[in-house]
């Protein structure tokens, strides 16, 4: 079994550190900084890191790499259609790799950014997905790059994996994220249940990640795009009629940037 721990870094990133504790190996995902790394390695030197998986460019979740490389040298993996300092691999869609014995599925997310990737292990039992910037914990990245129809799909495609599947984002936006989904839906009782209880979590300075996607599916408006009473928030907010769940992506994405 493969453990999985965060590694805080900035303000709210989160670098995830992956552990075989049979073979003493790790890897860890997005480290945009090298400091806590190569502070958990310092804490356990009798272990060696493997493997760096980045799923986009932006600095925050690469600025760490060529460090870590240099001083460990971890294979790098990272999307082909981005600029990724020390990569080794370039990763398309639907390409496979295997890290620390685990087989992991390349899905192409663009939105966040053009060539954004995230991770996925289909175990049967507890699959991983490691989505970066894409899908947050009720909640989904800036459009820096890309477009809503684009999001939107990115979205749909990651929302079709198991119930079960732990979403391993990269960010602890969840808090704020659902002070938006109960404007969304205010009569949502499990949005309001799930915002109770991250901000239980978040006064006891608990993280509030992975979730799952049966969770993300019930409380994440923007995975919620085609629900009746979604779309009828979103056509009040625009002022027109939202015609297709894209459209009310779109609506929800741009609401969430000013609120």
């Amino acid at each position: 079994m493969i453990q999985v721990d965060a590694l805080p870094a900035f303000s709210d990133n989160y670098i995830w550190l992956l552990q075989d504790n049979a073979a003493k190996c790790c890897a860890v995902v997005d480290p945009g900084d090298a400091a806590p790394v190569i502070a958990w390695l310092e804490r356990n030197p009798d272990w060696r890191l493997t493997d760096i998986l980045i799923t986009h460019h932006h600095a925050d979740h690469t600025g760490g790499v060529a460090q870590l490389k240099t001083l460990t040298g971890a294979k790098v993996y990272g999307p082909a259609n981005e600029n990724i300092p020390a990569r080794d691999v370039a990763l398309s869609d639907n390409d496979q790799l295997t890290v620390l014995g685990l087989t992991c599925v390349v899905h192409a997310v663009p939105g966040h950014t053009l060539g954004h990737i995230a991770f996925y292990h289909a175990d049967a039992e507890q699959p991983l997905l490691f989505c970066g910037d894409t899908l947050f914990a009720a909640g989904c990245g800036r459009l820096f790059e890309g477009t809503p129809q684009q999001m939107h799909h990115s979205l749909s495609r990651l929302a079709e994996l198991p119930d079960s599947t732990l979403v391993y984002c990269a960010h602890e936006y969840t808090l704020s994220n659902l002070r938006f989904a109960v404007a969304v839906e205010p009569d949502n009782a499990d949005v309001l249940q799930r915002f109770e209880q991250v901000t239980q979590w978040r006064a006891q300075n608990r993280i509030s990640v992975p979730s799952t996607l049966a969770l993300e599916r019930k409380t994440n408006p923007f995975l919620r795009a085609a629900v009746i009473s979604v779309k009828q928030k979103a056509d009040e907010r625009s002022g027109t009629l939202n015609v297709t769940p894209t459209e009310v992506f779109a609506v929800l994405r741009a609401w969430k940037d000013k609120f």
